[in-house]
């Protein structure tokens, strides 16, 4: 068992080979020689050995704790049941293997069954955790069935009856169960009842959350609209800590329900189960006043009560009555808080949600009002004036976010915007001083400015300002030398430069983010979107494995975080990780990275270093089957991860999401019925069957052509509806998300060259069934199918030529379009060498028999049919055009080597010197990038030519 923990599996082998020598039947030792050898990759004989021990139902501790770990690492969780169902069997009154039975049923999620292990184990040892694990397993039955009427009329009210039965008999021990009983009585819509649960004595018990038992009475009090006593709970809760904002929002909710209910408070008894309610506007002003002037006294500065005024502000405009109540002038309360909070960097994001309280003629005046009261020093009469400490900074910063916000720097002409460029990177330089002290891992105070400078370049870019888009980059490597952790300098990086069409500093910069867990699935689009279509292949796979790693290792994780949930009695959280597992499941970026992962792969192995047919049975593919959850996928993304401090009319809005949204899913779909398409091929194996026999139906391929036709008819639907979507020319905002690559697949012609290959499939397929004999014409149509797939192909060639990098008026041009036209080319010859040795699979046999009969007949002239002409030709050609490509791309190679970046006199004459260092590194990075890129798409192709010489009938 040492060697196993410290990983040395050959040696754990042998130790236990040498006990069984000795011990034929000791369980264990061949439990733990299975375990090395399922780490070494010997999966069947770990198999084969478990079973043997299994088949004993053993009932040693050892043995079942090893054979556990083992199935646990073959992801078989289903045998560890098994398992424990026979040794409880045999040790009927053992708490613990009862114990161990229920958490293999989790792990698989049999409800059912755990419901009954729960309650088999209460009875061998009445403890309260077991009696609710068997509860908890009724209301998961409930969630999963997919009956929604049977889990409200059959599990639930059976939880319901458990529950009271334990509380009947004053049994309730543990805060989790009164949890447990509140979340029964929610999903039984019973919110009356639940309220009197926790107002009642049970609810003492709920402790461990702060105003646990206050927010499940609020969320009750809503359920019901009971709004007198949302309001009084919110009021007393408020008078308690005036900062919590959420019980502002159903203060004022619930006082403006009140109005619109025109609610009186009765004479005589109390206003309500919670005390005194606000009814009118009166009140609701003088109580947030009142608030202020306490906030005045408090010992530290607190946001709530100001933020509130404008929210109430906010909220009377929205219903067309503000003067009257005298609250204040908007713009007046923002100065004030701003003078108050400046210095602290929520200051923006508090005020931005109130920016619409301004009218846009005050803007430019406002932000010269908050200007005016930084302290700023300038060291002469014309220079920059500069903030002297890190809290004026602070307060500068707030101002420049707001410029940005409201529009200001939006509206300058491109020489205005230069100039604020150039006053933000001094202010940038200035306030690295205040940062000395940070440690690397720590963001310097001065970020932002470098952030705002280089927001102000991407619009210049956008404006068709070539040079721009480097300069963005400069400074953003400039930044990333001072501050290295800045996740920000990072993701636009990586943005840029795949806009650019270099990815490979992107591999590198997402690497050192760092991504975590749940991160793969809402930044990974980041990377993935772009690995494959710069023909960084290598790179591609390892980022498709990151994405991948994540999501197959959160099956496994979810359940056991399921079990640990159910050992501390934290049930309110299963069903939490139970909706979790589902959204990653189902989520998008899965399906994208499971599809382009097997297109990648098959790029670059099937029929170079395995053949298609291995390569497919290896990923356990078949054409039938689609495993994408298309009715319920989730778009998991984070969209907003970069920061943007545009007005709302420029950022990113509701509409792009659900544009982006069906665009991704239309990609999607093209990609994944190709993948299929081509998953059919090897299926149409060559068959010998007599013409016209009864057992074309019979042994399957007929219906295996039927499944490729049917794929066909799908995407071409696909392809219509990809093509309609493109036709609104949608334009996303730069920082938004990254169009997919739908609309270059159609342009360059890829799209209609590779629907034809698979028409043709079906055409060879034809031939195959009717043989030579009086097929002229489906022969004719093969040879013109052969035509045009040639002057197809060599059309999208033709689009992939020119200069990926060039040099224009002093500045660097980059054209990522031909980068991503030359993939699409070497995926779209791959698919077309695959339908061809398809092709030569049918001929090969024809031919032969031709040439026995040949000899046959003795006769020198048996006509050779048209097909084999065409398909000769046809090989030729494509070889002819490979070859083409590639010294193409060997002409790009030396292009791009020859590309002299030093001598690149960048007449922007407005960069520093210090600047200029990081100019020249970021253009080498783009070239070095490109010329990988070119390399291994050039490596991939002579492989691909390797294999078109071997297709000569």
């Amino acid at each position: 068992a040492d060697y196993l923990d410290n990983g040395n599996n050959k040696m754990a082998i042998q130790q236990a080979d040498k006990l069984l020598k000795k011990h034929k039947d000791l369980h264990c030792a061949k439990v733990l020689k299975a375990i090395g050898l399922q780490r070494t990759g010997k999966q069947d004989e770990a198999y084969a050995l478990a079973q043997e021990v299994a088949a004993l139902e053993p009932t040693d501790d050892n043995s079942l704790q090893a054979l556990t770990i083992l199935y646990r690492e073959m992801h078989r969780p289903e045998l560890v049941t098994k398992l424990y169902e026979a040794a409880v069997k045999k040790v009927p009154n053992s708490e613990e293997y009862h114990s161990h039975l229920f958490m293999a049923y989790a792990r698989v999620g049999e409800y059912k069954k755990m419901q009954q292990a729960g309650m088999a184990l209460y009875k061998i040892v009445p403890k309260n955790p077991y009696y609710f694990w068997s509860v908890m397993s009724l209301i998961m039955q409930s969630i999963s069935a997919q009956d929604e009427n049977l889990s409200k009329t059959m599990f639930l009210p059976l939880a319901e009856r458990m529950v009271e039965k334990m509380v009947k008999e004053d049994k309730i021990e543990a805060e989790a169960e009164v949890e447990l009983y509140y979340m029964i009585l929610e999903r039984l819509e019973k919110y009356k009842e639940a309220l009197d649960v926790v107002r009642g004595k049970l609810g003492e018990k709920l402790t461990s959350e702060l105003q646990s038992r206050e927010n499940k009475c609020m969320a009750m009090y809503k359920k019901l609209h009971r709004w007198p006593e949302c309001n009084a709970l919110a009021r007393r809760l408020l008078l308690k800590n005036s900062d919590d904002w959420q019980f502002y929002i159903t203060y004022f909710d619930s006082v403006f329900q009140l109005i619109d209910e025109s609610w009186t408070p009765p004479a005589e008894e109390e206003h309500s189960l919670e005390g005194e309610v606000h009814c009118s506007i009166e009140q609701a002003v003088n109580f947030i006043e009142e608030r202020i002037s306490e906030e005045s006294k408090s010992s530290r500065p607190l946001r709530g009560p100001y933020l509130a005024k404008l929210e109430l502000i906010r909220r009377l405009r929205h219903r067309g009555c503000n003067d009257e109540y005298k609250l204040g002038d908007p713009e007046e309360l923002m100065f004030q808080y701003f003078k108050k909070f400046g210095d602290k960097p929520c200051c923006f994001t508090d005020l931005k949600v109130f920016v619409d309280l301004l009218p846009p003629s005050q803007y430019t005046k406002f932000i010269r009002q908050l200007l005016d009261v930084i302290p700023l020093a300038a060291a002469a009469e014309n220079e920059v004036a500069l903030p002297g400490d890190i809290k004026a900074l602070q307060q500068h910063l707030c101002v420049v976010q707001l410029s940005r916000l409201l529009g200001i720097y939006h509206a300058m002409e491109k020489k205005q915007k230069l100039a604020v460029v150039r006053e933000l990177m001094l202010r940038y330089r200035h306030g690295l001083e205040f940062g000395k002290s940070c440690l690397k891992t720590e963001l310097q105070f001065s970020d932002y400015y470098c952030l705002l400078a280089v927001h102000l370049l991407l619009d210049l870019w956008l404006e068709g300002e070539e040079a721009a888009v480097w300069q963005c980059l400069t400074l953003l490597e400039e930044g990333l030398s001072h501050s290295p952790s800045n996740a920000q300098f990072k993701l636009l990086l990586i943005r840029i430069y795949c806009r650019l069409g270099a990815f490979e500093p992107v591999s590198e910069l997402y690497s050192s983010l760092d991504a975590k867990h749940i991160q793969h699935d809402t930044i990974g689009y980041l990377l993935t979107r772009y690995a494959g279509s710069l023909g960084h292949y290598a790179a591609a796979s390892q980022s498709c494995n990151f994405a991948l790693r994540f999501f197959h290792s959160n099956q496994k994780d979810t359940s056991e975080y399921i079990i640990q949930a159910y050992k501390y009695g934290a049930f309110e959280k299963i069903p939490e990780f139970i909706a979790f597992r589902n959204r990653l499941n189902s989520s998008l970026h899965f399906a994208q990275v499971r599809t382009e992962r097997m297109l990648l792969d098959l790029l670059l192995e099937a029929n170079i270093s395995t053949s298609l047919e291995e390569s497919i049975k290896s990923m356990s593919l078949s054409p039938e089957e689609d495993d994408i959850p298309w009715k319920d996928l989730r778009d998991n993304r984070d969209l907003t991860v970069l920061f943007s401090w545009d007005p709302k009319d420029r950022d990113i809005s509701e509409e792009h999401r659900k544009l982006s949204l069906e665009e991704e899913t239309l990609w999607l779909r093209i990609r994944s019925l190709t993948l299929r398409l081509v998953s059919g091929l090897p299926t149409l194996g060559h068959t010998i069957q007599p013409k016209n026999s009864e057992k074309t139906a019979e042994n399957g391929v007929s219906s295996k052509i039927d499944t490729i036709r049917a794929l066909l008819q799908q995407l071409e639907a696909a392809v219509d509806s990809g093509k309609k979507f493109l036709e609104q020319k949608i334009q996303y905002p730069v920082l938004g998300p990254p169009p997919t690559r739908m609309a270059g697949f159609f342009s360059n012609g890829s799209c209609q060259c590779q629907t034809s290959l698979f028409y043709l499939v079906s055409d060879i397929y034809e031939l195959d069934t009717n043989g030579l004999e009086d097929s002229a014409e489906i022969q004719e149509r093969i040879g013109n199918s052969f035509k045009s797939l040639v002057e197809r192909l060599t059309d999208l060639f033709n689009k992939c030529k020119g200069d990926l990098i060039e040099v224009r008026d002093g500045t660097l041009k980059t054209h990522p379009n031909l980068l991503e036209n030359l993939v699409f080319f070497v995926e779209t010859i791959s698919i077309a060498l695959w339908v061809s040795s398809y092709c030569d699979s049918v001929l090969r046999p024809f031919k032969s028999n031709l040439q026995k009969k040949k000899k046959k007949k003795k006769e020198s002239s048996v006509a050779m049919p048209p097909v084999f002409t065409h398909f000769l030709d046809y090989v030729t050609e494509l070889q002819t055009l490979t070859s083409n490509v590639i010294d193409h791309i060997k002409g790009l190679e030396i292009i791009l080597t020859a590309l002299k970046l030093e001598e690149l006199s960048l007449k922007d004459t407005l960069l520093l010197q210090e600047e200029k260092k990081f100019t020249k590194t970021v253009q080498g990075k783009v070239q070095s990038s490109y010329h990988h890129s070119v390399q291994e798409i050039g490596e991939l192709l002579k492989k691909r030519l390797d294999t078109i010489k071997k297709l000569k009938i």
